[in-house]
């Protein structure tokens, strides 16, 4: 990996950030009504349906936008995992059921996006662990999924989770848990598992779920925002 990729991969990222930083502190649309920031859908090889929970991330910036007076475009970006758009997106959100596949030059185009500053949120949509767990270790061979402690800030604001994450959808029954992979201390991939905040994000005729839980799926989206643009 060259030090001039390294070094304009992390000036791509970073621009964002500073982007997502402006827009959380100003709480205005810049240019009359333009959006700041977009967030990413992750694009993988391997058969699994990465395109699931299509109106998840649409919801989740309107719900942004409205409570948090930020400036994030309601239409989402499309990232392939092994190219040069990945780093257009401070966010990007990965999602599915079945099989993920990574080749090494995707797994290294990923890495470079998460050292640089970028952020990847894993949606279980149930079905997925086997497979993303040991694709993740081709992306950080060093790193192991460690359990988020509740008191960690990404569950403390703007919204309270004392207990972690909400539980969504039933799947097996278990306890929702939320992983995380820390590179030099920093957070830089959030996995939920057995919540499915993505489902919790969708319309809300789609699942019918209990209004409360489906606000308790936002508000937790909104914490994980409003967290990689404060950290």
């Amino acid at each position: 990996m060259s030090k001039f990729r390294l070094l304009s991969a992390r000036f791509a990222v970073a621009a964002l950030l500073i982007c997502g930083v402006f827009f959380l502190a100003s709480a205005t649309k810049q240019n009359g009504g333009s959006y700041s920031v977009r967030l990413g859908r992750l694009k993988y090889q391997g058969g699994g349906d990465w395109y699931s929970s299509r109106t998840a991330l649409t919801n989740l910036a309107v719900f942004c936008n409205q409570k948090m007076s930020t400036a994030i475009d309601p239409n989402e970006g499309v990232a392939d995992i092994g190219g040069p758009d990945l780093f257009n997106y401070p966010y990007i959100f990965m999602t599915g059921h079945g099989n993920v596949v990574f080749s090494e030059a995707e797994a290294q185009n990923l890495r470079l996006y998460l050292e640089s500053g970028g952020f990847l949120h894993i949606c279980d949509n149930y079905g997925m662990d086997k497979f993303v767990r040991p694709q993740m270790k081709k992306v950080f061979p060093e790193l192991e999924f460690k359990e988020i402690p509740f008191t960690h800030p990404i569950y403390q604001a703007p919204f309270s989770f004392p207990s972690g994450l909400p539980k969504v959808h039933q799947h097996d029954g278990k306890a929702p848990q939320g992983f995380g992979l820390f590179f030099e201390g920093r957070l830089v991939c959030f996995y939920d598992y057995e919540s499915d905040l993505g489902n919790g994000w969708e319309d809300a005729e789609v699942y019918n779920d209990d209004p409360n839980v489906r606000l308790r799926a936002l508000q937790m989206g909104a914490n994980m925002l409003h967290y990689i643009f404060q950290h």
